[in-house]
């Protein structure tokens, strides 16, 4: 096995670390906040998604760094937030059904947090706005736009101004700003990806001067993922929305080499059998790591000659050089090719700390309902 020393990410207690985990390196986490923070011309322009981490522990990280606006996806990720005191969350989704009241139950038990919630359309903004009318209450709503995802939203124009204006004379709710995810812009090379960037944007900038013109207020924009947040950092009055970028993974590290986060979260796993001196398998199946990508999906931060050639739900077979000799029960360090579905996939994550696992925190909102 390749001798890896003092490497930032050997635990010294692992024998009493059962395998498959997720383990996070707090002063790492830290270190990815500061220099979050060190991109942007102010906290105030920042509007991380908490989908990477989905623990409360974490979201306290940010809180005690000065952020105070969260994005999120699921109810449970919002109660997650609500439950951290975060003054300010936008569910980047567009609620329907049984989720409508859901989310109104939860401005009810956490009023001290401003929810949002993103609408596309006038029948969902109508639906959303009778619940809260009904308790009295108004809630406040981004115009989901579409610029080029092709996922959800309405394309920047006259119908997303009508829908600004519908919204904005619909009692329980209350529009306050545009949402643009343009998480289909992923070129390697920065230049490729500010100029898509910048063409995706320019509609935008058109549609808030229609809402101007119409004489309400100014709307707040939230735009961008991991891949374009530093672009629209540049922007004035933008709120940029990375996720990923507060654990890191090998996926990002290679598309996007100009940001420069540190790995603060890994998957360990052990090899359980040793078929012959160049083939082994591990205990990290499909449920212990994301699968949705083609191999490696994990690279091994001290056994890099590892390359996967099987995997299923609860094993992952793997060929690596005859000269290492790894041994039944040998650990390996592993960096997912992506962190956010990893960690979804963990009830909790063990921390470790100069060199040893501390204590663990809960993966609380992977779960689809907390107490709401």
């Amino acid at each position: 096995m390749q001798d890896v020393g003092n490497e930032w990410f050997i635990l010294n207690n692992i024998q009493a670390i059962d395998t498959p985990a997720l383990v996070v390196y707090p002063e790492r986490v830290k270190e990815n906040i500061r220099l979050l923070k060190s991109m942007v011309s102010g906290v105030e322009w920042l509007r991380p998604h908490v989908k990477t981490h989905k623990m409360a522990e974490v979201s306290q990280m940010l809180l005690a760094a000065g952020i105070t606006k969260f994005k999120c996806a699921t109810i449970a990720e919002a109660e997650m937030l609500g439950m951290a005191s975060a003054p300010d969350v936008l569910l980047a989704y567009q609620p329907v059904g049984p989720k409508i009241a859901r989310l109104q139950q939860l401005t009810q038990t956490y009023p001290n947090t401003q929810f949002s919630c993103l609408v596309d359309n006038p029948v969902t903004a109508a639906a959303i706005g009778e619940i809260f009318a009904k308790s009295g209450r108004e809630l406040p709503v981004f115009i989901d736009l579409n610029v080029g995802m092709n996922r959800t939203g309405i394309q920047p124009g006259p119908t997303a101004l009508a829908l600004y204006v519908t919204c904005h004379r619909t009692a329980g709710i209350k529009p306050i700003g545009l949402h643009a995810y343009d998480g289909h812009i992923r070129d390697t090379d920065l230049s490729d990806r500010k100029e898509k960037s910048d063409a995706a944007f320019a509609p935008v900038e058109e549609l808030v001067n229609e809402i101007l013109n119409k004489g309400l207020p100014k709307p707040i924009l939230v735009v961008g993922g991991t891949p374009t947040f530093p672009i629209h950092a540049l922007r004035p009055s933008v709120e940029c929305s990375p996720g990923t970028f507060i654990f890191w993974d090998w996926g990002y590290s290679q598309l996007l080499p100009e940001q420069q986060f540190n790995f603060a979260a890994l998957v360990l796993t052990r090899v359980i059998s040793k078929l012959d001196d160049e083939t082994l398998c591990l205990d990290l199946g499909h449920k212990s790591v994301a699968a949705e990508n083609p191999f490696p999906r994990v690279i091994f931060l001290n056994a890099p000659d590892v390359q996967a050639i099987g995997q299923s739900e609860e094993h992952f077979v793997v060929k690596v050089n005859a000269a290492n000799n790894y041994q039944v029960g040998d650990v390996f360090y592993g960096v997912p090719i992506h962190i956010c579905p990893t960690c979804a996939l963990y009830e909790q994550a063990y921390v470790a700390e100069v060199g040893a696992i501390k204590t663990t925190w809960q993966v609380i909102s992977r779960n689809r309902f907390i107490t709401v």
